[in-house]
């Protein structure tokens, strides 16, 4: 009897509550990793809406000159305020003259009135602000007859945007300009026309300016008929709030950078009511070459074996482990491992051999031992924090893009990061 398996309502009992044990640490765990998750999440919130500026993450450039790697040079900053004050002596000046009042052309000393210049004059240079001003032209086109009164010839008229336009290229550019360039919504825009005695309401403007967007469209139209030739292209999409009835919806503006054959600046820009992956796909269609992207898996039909070769972004992982850094001090070495990298970057920079073959000789000397030494560590530490924890999920996200992170370091032409789109 002794040997055998004892069944009675005690023992029943007891693996029952063992059972409901079991399931009871299962759920813990799982709120534990919820509630580590919830606490990182909030943390971040926090920070990014009410943090101090020392706790947002500072850019990699002050980083380095921090460590003394950039260091300031003052013979350009010098040579930059000069010519900032070349600048300004540039500007068109206006004299204007101030005269002593005639109540106070008395000497104090004998009484005259009688004075005469005193060499040119003191000058003060001051630089004041002179609001646009918007005029009404009024062109008039000559007319002549022939004496054989046979023949009437006119004048050609002004130049315009498009047919029946009112307003000239110049007011149509400064619309456009500031809308796209200085961010003023048209509403302030409209505000600040009224100050300039040009009463144009918002709707005026909105017309005037999609009537302008279609006029430019062959030139934007070509700038993005140039992309898929970009070997080497950068991507990334902002999001956008647009009108919709009785609210605002959000819409995306998506970026396209790289260099052309001529080594030409290339930037084009596509709006997209969606995040959807048809954008890249219409934007790129089949074209070959690298795509410098962060893990969106938009961009997956553009980078499937026999598209384009994917390179990641190495800023996307140093912003995972900088949010991380507020709850886990480890953190701290992932974001030295990374500077490493910028710190190559600066060196390339500083010897004026960015984008060479020296570049990647540079890059395989000291980068790659660097991103080989940071892929043992994150393997090793991955354990030791919750998968749903903030530095669980930038351990996880770093090891799952790695094979998008490396390919900088054979190729000088593809930038670590996509800052440049981001």
């Amino acid at each position: 009897m002794g040997g055998e398996d004892h069944r009675c309502e005690w023992r029943a009992r007891a693996e029952a509550l063992e059972r409901d044990l079991a399931a009871e640490r299962v759920k813990t765990s799982a709120l534990t990793d919820r509630l580590t998750q919830l606490e990182s999440s909030f943390e971040k919130l926090q920070r990014h809406v009410f943090g101090q500026r020392s706790e947002k993450m500072p850019p990699v450039a002050e980083e380095l000159r921090k460590q003394g790697v950039i260091k300031i040079d003052r013979e350009a900053i010098l040579a930059k305020r000069r010519a900032n004050a070349e600048l300004k002596k540039a500007l068109p000046a206006r004299e204007i003259l101030h005269r002593v009042p005639e109540e106070k052309r008395v000497c104090p000393k004998c009484g005259g009135s009688i004075f005469k210049p005193l060499g040119p004059g003191k000058k003060t240079t001051i630089f004041e602000h002179v609001a646009a001003a918007v005029e009404r032209q009024v062109h008039v086109q000559e007319v002549l007859r022939c004496q054989c009164g046979e023949s009437i010839l006119t004048a050609d008229g002004p130049p315009k945007a498009f047919e029946r336009a009112g307003y000239g290229p110049g007011f149509l550019a400064n619309l456009v300009v500031s809308k796209c360039c200085d961010s003023i919504p048209l509403t302030r825009l409209s505000k600040q026309y009224r100050r300039t005695g040009i009463p144009l309401i918002r709707s005026t403007l909105i017309e005037l300016f999609h009537r302008t967007a279609e006029e430019t469209k062959p030139l934007w139209g070509r700038l993005i008929e140039l992309v898929p030739g970009l070997e080497i292209a950068q991507a990334d999409e902002t999001t956008l709030r647009v009108l919709a009835k009785h609210k605002t919806r959000r819409a995306y503006l998506w970026t396209f950078l790289g260099r052309d054959s001529e080594d030409k600046e290339i930037i084009a820009y596509q709006f997209s009511p969606t995040r959807s992956g048809e954008t890249p796909v219409r934007v790129f269609g089949n074209s070959k070459g690298k795509c410098v992207v962060d893990a969106f898996t938009g961009y997956n039909r553009i980078t499937l074996p026999g598209g384009r070769e994917r390179a990641g972004c190495m800023a996307h992982v140093r912003r995972k482990f900088f949010d991380a850094l507020a709850t886990t001090p480890a953190a701290r070495t992932a974001l030295e491992y990374i500077l490493e990298i910028y710190k190559v970057e600066a060196e390339a920079s500083e010897k004026e051999i960015l984008g060479t073959d020296a570049h990647r000789k540079l890059r395989q000397q000291k980068s790659k031992p660097a991103m080989e030494a940071f892929r043992r560590w994150l393997e090793a530490e991955q354990p030791k924090h919750l998968p749903k924890g903030a530095m669980g999920e930038a351990i996880a996200y770093a090891l799952n893009q790695w094979h998008t992170l490396t390919p900088f370091l054979d190729d000088p032409r593809l930038p670590p990061d996509n800052n440049a789109v981001g």
